[in-house]
C-alpha cells in the first residue's frame, strides 16, 4: 500500500507539452516558465474552492483527499498499538527483525499520514480584505514577516493564473496531473493546487479569475 501512495504523488518522468507564450498576447507569458513549477501530483481532486466570505475564497482539501490521509495515519498507528499492546501482553520483546519490523512501518504509515493530514489539510486562501494570498495555517502577517515568498503574495502582484499538465508515471500507474499557478508581475510563479480532475481545476480558477480580475492562461 506504502508503494501505490508514492505511485500517486511521485512523479519520476514527466512529459513537457509545447507551449506557445506568445499566443496569450502578454510579453510577461514569454518570460514565465510553463514547466511543472512542483514536481508529482494527485490523480484525484485534492482541493476543492470554497466562497468562504463575500471577500473571501479558499481551496480546502476535498474529503476524499481527507479520507486518503486518514486512512494512512488511523493504518500506521493501529499497527503499531496492537503489536506494542502484543508485546506487553506476551512480555516479551526482542530487537530482532520480526518485532522491530511491524513497529517500524506503523510509525512510518502514522508519520506519513499525520504529515499529510497536517499540510494537506492547510487552507490556501485568497483574501480581498487583507489584499493577500497565502498558504497555512499561520497568522497573515506573522506568516508574511517570517516565510518564504513561495507560501504568500499580495493579490496586487498576481497578474494572471496558470494552468498546466504533468503527466505523472510510477511503477504501475500513469495518468496526468493539473498545476494551478499563479504568476506574479516579475513573472515568478507560485503553485496554488495540483490534482487529477481538470474540470474541476478550470471550474475553481474561473470563479478566481473574476473574484480577482486576473486573466487565465490554460496550456492543458
Amino acid at each position: 500500500m506504502l508503494k501505490k501512495f508514492i505511485d500517486v504523488f511521485r512523479s519520476p518522468y514527466r512529459t513537457k507539452y509545447p507551449v506557445e507564450p506568445r499566443s496569450f498576447k502578454d510579453p510577461l507569458a514569454e518570460k514565465t516558465e510553463w514547466t511543472p513549477a512542483k514536481g508529482g501530483g494527485a490523480n484525484f481532486c485534492t482541493h476543492r474552492l470554497v466562497e468562504v466570505e463575500p471577500f473571501r475564497y479558499e481551496f480546502r482539501a476535498s474529503i476524499g483527499a481527507k479520507i486518503f490521509y486518514a486512512l494512512f495515519f488511523l493504518i500506521g498507528t493501529g499497527v503499531f498499538i496492537g503489536f506494542t499492546a502484543g508485546f506487553i501482553i506476551r512480555r516479551q520483546f526482542s530487537f530482532g527483525v520480526d518485532s522491530i519490523l511491524p513497529l517500524v512501518i506503523g510509525l512510518v504509515f502514522a508519520s506519513v499520514g499525520g504529515i499529510m493530514l497536517y499540510f494537506g489539510t492547510a487552507p490556501i486562501v485568497f483574501d480581498r480584505q487583507t489584499g493577500y494570498f497565502w498558504k497555512g495555517r499561520k497568522d497573515p502577517m506573522k506568516f508574511f514577516d517570517s516565510e518564504p515568498k513561495k507560501w504568500f503574495a499580495s493579490l496586487e502582484d498576481i497578474h494572471a493564473f496558470q494552468i498546466i499538465s504533468e503527466y505523472c508515471r510510477g511503477d504501475k500507474s500513469s495518468y496526468y496531473s493539473y498545476e494551478l499557478n499563479i504568476v506574479l508581475k516579475d513573472g515568478s510563479r507560485i503553485n496554488v493546487v495540483d490534482h487529477g480532475n481538470l474540470k474541476r481545476l478550470k471550474e475553481d480558477t474561473a470563479k478566481l479569475s473574476a473574484f480577482l480580475g486576473k486573466p487565465v492562461w490554460e496550456a492543458v
